[in-house]
């Protein structure tokens, strides 16, 4: 009011509002407050506890959880669709079903929006496409992550095909913006048709066991078209696309688990492909020496060892984040730091298909790679792999082109790259797993490291196939295949390893070495995109 006064003695001449006109700011303040609360309330109280029955958070509260406390920025709140078509013009609610702001995650900037099921079954109407879309502008304008928090029906069929191009419009800013700003899709609830798509172009699919579900037709429409019968959980559920599919990157019990690990991946990625790695203190040591890797490897080598073990011993603080744990767990991906840097990781795993590369692994890992490629985060590969996995099931379904990919990927990659063979390298497998002749910077090999075409006991049977009698014979040219070829000096002699190290120096080594890379500067040869091997 004091504002108001001063008004009124600057403009003497000018006609007042009055406390009985619409205009009158009072009124205007009453209006946008009751705007405001109805755009909170969503689809009402009543929708909000069916949310909470379901065991699932309502649109705002999954913000609240996700972002630092008052940090959030909202926009568009009083947006409304447009849509007259089966008197929808009875039907609006301010803020049409999708929450779009921007805020922190531990004082970073994120831009954020989140579909609310309560209204309309957060179905995707024209405007509603039109925040999202705004939001990821502004992302990619600043340089800043999105993420995507999705439960919807679908397309708004009311809308029809100005539903379909809101969809179009997403997708088409997704692509602009992958490479760009890091893209995260948090699953929640339903998520079917053509709204799949959005998440698939994202960089990480976070799902909720029981409640979220991703299909682009539902078990009714399979049901019609091809008879078979199969539920929600079975088709398109957070296990099958963790599991068997790869789609989803993690799955978790519930939305607070969800939203409070993707905080955690967050913390890991940068803001853009122009920010660099987000780096944070540490306590741990870069010469910290870890004495229980000198037994990590048996010595037998036909027996397995956890792979993970090596990554939490080596990481700052043992704080590894691990991507699609439950997919293809014969290699390993994830985050962790060195020196408080985020550095990502490849490893194969011993204790799965004895670590041989197939095609989901290939897959896995090569979109990783590009991934942190895109981002500049340099990239650690431990190595133990036999080979590629045999059989006419790999064969007739593209494993030469799908390991192709995990080649590429580690061609093209422009970041550091440090490679520790703990034990087998053999084949072309060796060449694939970040070789030095793929540009890998700094390639160290363990002293139980055999890299060779194949293993010695198949390289001598083919070799000398009927040239021995006994099985003394036969050990005696297996002991001599591993000392001539299958031995790190070999290797080390021509140049392709750089240094065998001792197990327990493997942090320092690695930590010594991300640093001298830091300002490693090469660029790829002049083209408009690259073709790779789909």
């Amino acid at each position: 009011m004091m504002t108001l006064a001063r008004n009124k003695r600057n403009i003497p001449n000018e006609k007042l509002m009055t406390d009985n006109s619409s205009l009158h700011p009072n009124s205007v303040i009453a209006e946008l407050e009751h705007k405001r609360e109805r755009a909170r309330q969503g689809g009402g109280q009543a929708r909000v506890d069916a949310q909470h029955a379901k065991g699932k958070l309502s649109a705002r509260e999954r913000i609240e959880v996700l972002l630092d406390p008052d940090s959030f920025e909202e926009f568009d709140m009083f947006v409304e669709h447009r849509c007259t078509n089966f008197n929808m013009q009875e039907n609006k609610v301010p803020g049409d079903g999708c929450v779009t702001g921007h805020g922190t995650i531990n004082g970073r900037i994120v831009f954020i929006y989140s579909q609310d099921f309560t209204v309309l079954g957060g179905s995707l109407s024209e405007t509603n496409a039109l925040k999202i879309c705004k939001i990821l502008d502004m992302a990619m304008k600043v340089g800043a992550p999105v993420i995507g928090l999705l439960d919807s029906g679908g397309a708004r069929i009311q809308e029809g095909v100005d539903s379909l191009g809101g969809f179009a419009e997403i997708f088409q800013r997704n692509v602009l913006a992958s490479g760009v700003v890091p893209q995260i899709s948090v699953i929640l609830g339903p998520c079917a048709g053509g709204a799949v798509y959005s998440p698939a172009l994202t960089d990480f699919i976070v799902m909720v066991r029981g409640s979220s579900y991703m299909f682009v037709t539902g078990p009714d429409v399979v049901k019609t078209v091809t008879h078979e019968i199969v539920t929600q959980e079975e088709l398109g559920g957070a296990d099958t696309h963790t599991h068997k599919t790869g789609v989803a990157d993690l799955a978790y019990d519930n939305d607070i688990e969800a939203l409070l690990q993707t905080r955690r991946m967050f913390n890991f990625l940068p803001l853009s492909n122009r920010s660099g790695v987000p780096v944070r203190p540490t306590f741990d040591p870069a010469d910290r020496v870890e004495m229980s890797l000198n037994t990590l490897v048996p010595e037998n080598a036909n027996k397995a060892y956890n792979m993970k073990e090596l990554l939490e011993r080596v990481v700052d603080e043992g704080d590894f984040f691990e991507i699609q744990p439950d997919y293809a767990k014969n290699i390993i991906i994830g985050f962790g730091r060195m020196e408080g840097h985020t550095v990502g990781f490849v490893a194969n795993q011993p204790t799965q298909l004895a670590g041989c590369l197939d095609i989901d692994a290939s897959r896995k890992a090569a979109r990783f790679i590009r991934f942190c490629d895109a981002f500049s985060i340099p990239i650690v590969t431990f190595v133990d792999v036999p080979g590629f996995m045999p059989g006419t099931h790999q064969e007739h379904n593209g494993v030469i082109k799908h390991g192709a990919k995990l080649l590429f990927a580690y061609a093209e990659a422009t970041v550091p790259k440090i490679t520790v063979i703990t034990r087998k390298a053999y084949g072309g497998a060796y060449d694939v797993m970040s070789s030095k002749h793929l540009r890998g910077d700094v390639n160290y090999a363990w002293p139980s490291a055999e890299i060779a075409v194949m293993g010695p006991r198949g390289a001598v049977e083919i070799i000398f196939r009927g040239k021995f009698s006994n099985e003394e014979e036969e050990q005696k040219l297996i002991d001599d295949y591993r000392a001539k070829f299958a031995s790190p000096f070999v290797a080390a002699s021509r140049g392709f390893i750089d240094d065998i190290i001792r197990p327990q120096n493997t942090r320092w080594r690695i930590c010594r070495s991300l640093s001298i890379l830091r300002s490693k500067n090469i660029q790829n040869p002049w083209k408009k995109h690259d073709n790779l091997p789909l």
